[in-house]
Order: C-alpha cells, then structure tokens, then sequence
C-alpha cells in the first residue's frame, strides 16, 4: 500500500470528481488551511454545526440516540463548550476509488488548542459529506470557524481492488448529506 501524491489527487479529482468543490492549490493566507497538500487534502467544515448539550439529561447511546442532546446550529463561527464535543460536516463531497483506503487527521492548529478532529477511515466505495466528530478537550470555550480547513486527509492506494466495497455492501453512511447522526 502506497500514499499518494498531490499530482494523483489532483489528477483524480479534476478527471474523476473524487473531491468536490476540489482547490488546486493549499490556501492559507488570512485562513486555517485547505486544499491540495504534498500528500493529501485539507478539508474545510462547512457552517452547519449540531452541538452537544446535557439540557435534557439524555444519553449518549449510539443504539438508541436522542437527538434532544444537540443544539442546530449555522453560522460562520462554532463555539464548542469546555470538554464538549460537536458534530460537522466537510464542505467537500468526497468519493471514494475501489482501490483506495483513507485515514483522516487533524489540523496542528487546532491540536494546539486542544480541539481533537476524529473521522473514521474513508473506505473503498465511499461517497458523501464526511460527518467531522470534533472536541474540546480544553476547559475554556473554543472557536471552529466554517469554510476553513479542520483535517487532512491521506489516500492509500492498494495494488488490488477490493472484493467488496462499501457500496457494494451498501453501508448505512453512503451518500450521506448534511450531518449524519449514528445509526444501527
């Protein structure tokens, strides 16, 4: 398994819509950065947040959620509560090659404040927004600005295609939209 380059992710991206709206270049002045890297791409979080809340004293249960633990909310600037956790999603709609695994890491800036940015891997077949699973692991407040970089994802290419992709096995997250909740 071999990582791939920015000319391969460019290439697939320009000819086979692999990441859509796609940035040819990493932008950074002024901003948290996005685009196309050496080794991968930094996705941005689009400005639709669904933050935790224990208002209602749920649960989290990943069997049986209860979505009166968020808050909706849309704008321009997030503020995640200390050591609280929100939801996201990447303005870029990603889809995945057969013979392609993905991991998905967070952005230094961020780690540096203590925002943690967890995505599971990106398997062969997947399409969709990516949900963004995001925490403040700080004591204080902090700020995760929309339409600017939040991770980095990396493409591992196999020397075969898998027997059975996600599409194939229909996975209950492909083609998601908007932010996905768990399901079962």
């Amino acid at each position: 398994m071999a990582i791939k380059s920015d000319k391969w992710i460019r290439k697939m991206a320009l000819e086979h819509g692999m990441i859509e709206p796609f940035v040819e270049t990493q932008i950074r002045k002024g901003v948290i950065s996005y685009g196309l890297s050496s080794y991968g791409y930094d996705i941005r979080i689009a400005d639709e947040f669904r933050i935790f809340t224990n208002i209602n004293n749920t649960i989290v249960d990943p069997k049986n959620f209860d979505e009166r633990s968020l808050v909706d909310f849309r704008g321009d600037v997030c503020i995640v509560p200390p050591n609280s956790f929100a939801l996201g999603r990447t303005v870029e709609y990603i889809r995945i090659p057969r013979n392609i695994m993905t991991i998905c890491v967070g952005k230094s800036t961020y780690a540096r404040c203590g925002i943690i940015t967890n995505v599971t891997p990106l398997e062969p077949g997947w399409e969709g927004h990516v949900t963004l699973e995001i925490s403040n692991t700080s004591p204080i407040p902090a700020k995760i600005y929309a339409n600017e970089g939040i991770a980095q994802i990396l493409f591992f290419e196999s020397d075969e295609e898998c027997e059975t992709s996600y599409a194939d096995k229909q996975g209950k997250y492909q083609a998601q939209q908007g932010v996905t909740l768990p399901k079962i």
